[in-house]
């Protein structure tokens, strides 16, 4: 595992600050394609290359906005976050095999935690980048007795959106607080073999490896 030698890293482009009307709007124009999808019999039924375009996992519901195709091993998706404080429940720290962009979106009285066991590089461009996320450090749950290990945090303020880039390989984790959160990925190298070898059951995050066994209550990624 490549934790301790790389980074999760915020983009160079500015991360934007929305006042509370455009930013609720924003992220509801968004999930509302994701919610749309989901009601949908052709989205959620195997298509010509076997992909279920409309598919759930631990953190919400997903939509396969672009699919992979023999040349391009590459996909976008939408995912909606649930209020970890309304379900008691935080996702689990993982990593993927394979490289993504992430751009997280939230609403009014929304934020999100990003976690990580690699420490996070914010490439905040003074007065030309928006706002400056706040981060900070704590002890990871679940260590063994004796044991500790440090876990970095970034919080994405609500009306906001932000970009990172995640390397293959380093763990993370996004908590949403509130309603109204959303993220817009891409993931280059996803599930080639699955596509390539025409799996049957092709899966978004096939590349996904979770770092624990089960889903810690919401008090191991709780906001002040």
């Amino acid at each position: 595992m490549t934790d301790t030698a790389t980074y999760l890293r915020t983009a160079d482009i500015p991360l934007e600050d929305l006042s509370p009307y455009p930013g609720n709007a924003k992220v509801g124009d968004v999930d509302a394609i994701r919610a749309s999808v989901h009601r949908s019999a052709p989205a959620t039924t195997p298509d010509a290359d076997g992909i279920v375009r409309a598919q759930t996992f631990e953190e919400g519901e997903v939509y396969m906005l672009g699919a992979p195709f023999d040349g391009y091993f590459a996909d976008r998706y939408l995912m909606d976050f649930y209020d970890v404080t309304d379900r008691d429940i935080c996702s689990r720290m993982h990593l993927h095999t394979g490289l993504r962009f992430v751009r997280m979106m939230t609403g009014p009285g929304t934020r999100i935690r990003v976690s990580s066991l690699a420490p996070i590089h914010v490439t905040d461009v003074p007065g030309v980048t928006a706002w400056t996320p706040a981060t900070f450090v704590d002890d990871a749950p679940d260590v063994p007795a004796g044991h500790r290990r440090d876990r970095y945090n970034l919080v994405v303020p609500e009306n906001s959106w932000a970009d990172m880039q995640i390397p293959r390989g380093v763990s993370h984790q996004f908590n949403a607080h509130g309603p109204h959160a959303v993220i817009d990925s891409v993931h280059p190298e996803e599930s080639i073999e699955t596509f390539r070898e025409r799996m049957t059951g092709y899966k978004m995050m096939a590349q996904t490896i979770f770092l624990a066994d089960e889903q810690p209550a919401a008090a191991s990624c709780v906001l002040d």
